[in-house]
């Protein structure tokens, strides 16, 4: 039985950002979902998505962007019949460490106070979208300017508490292999930290 490819998007995008891959996943006979992130709380997130797991019969292999990265690391075990991880320019945490903690550990990342626009929410969170006008620079700066300003407009903010959030005690990359495809021109997630995500994951293969 094929495994059910569960597409995890990140920060400041959506599900509908991986219709290109979906197209030619079903193309190819892959069974595929793309997963709706809400991008509110790392923990989470993470059951949201493990909750769909749970809805699939058969193996299941996740796929994590960016922010999904780190969301995919968290998904409960149990979730159902998880066969592999696959990063994409992602975060692989391990214990206690968040997306801004990382991010940090090598110089490169773009994202900050000058490149974010921080709308405060009444629940007490924050929501946390990048500057439209640095968008493409930052964000998607291998597409048309036209469809890059379509982007910025319709981006999905995470909470910054979400980025903020530590990483549970159980990452999946320590039990199930992983693949990285790694982002030499990631404005976001520095190369050099992806590769040391990478090689603490032992990944089956880094691209």
């Amino acid at each position: 039985m094929q495994p059910t490819i569960v597409l995890v998007h990140g920060a400041f995008a959506e599900s509908a950002s991986w219709s290109s891959v979906i197209d030619l996943l079903v193309n190819a006979g892959q069974p595929a979902r793309a997963a709706a992130n809400p991008l509110r709380g790392l923990a989470t997130d993470a059951a949201a998505v493990g909750d769909l797991v749970r809805t699939i019969d058969g193996p299941v292999v996740l796929v994590g962007h960016s922010y999904g990265g780190a969301v995919i690391s968290n998904v409960p075990a149990d979730a159902g019949e998880i066969v592999g991880l696959v990063y994409v320019n992602a975060f692989a945490p391990d214990p206690g460490e968040s997306c801004f903690s990382l991010a940090g550990v090598y110089p490169g990342s773009m994202l900050g106070p000058d490149t974010s626009h921080p709308v405060p929410r009444t629940d007490g969170t924050t929501d946390l979208y990048i500057v439209r006008d640095r968008f493409q620079e930052l964000f998607c700066a291998d597409v048309p300017a036209s469809q890059a300003t379509r982007m910025a407009a319709t981006q999905r903010p995470a909470t910054q508490e979400a980025l903020s959030e530590p990483s549970g005690e159980r990452p999946l990359w320590r039990e199930l292999p992983s693949w990285f495809l790694i982002g030499e021109d990631d404005r976001i997630i520095p190369p050099e930290l992806q590769r040391f995500m990478a090689e603490r994951a032992r990944a089956q293969r880094t691209l």
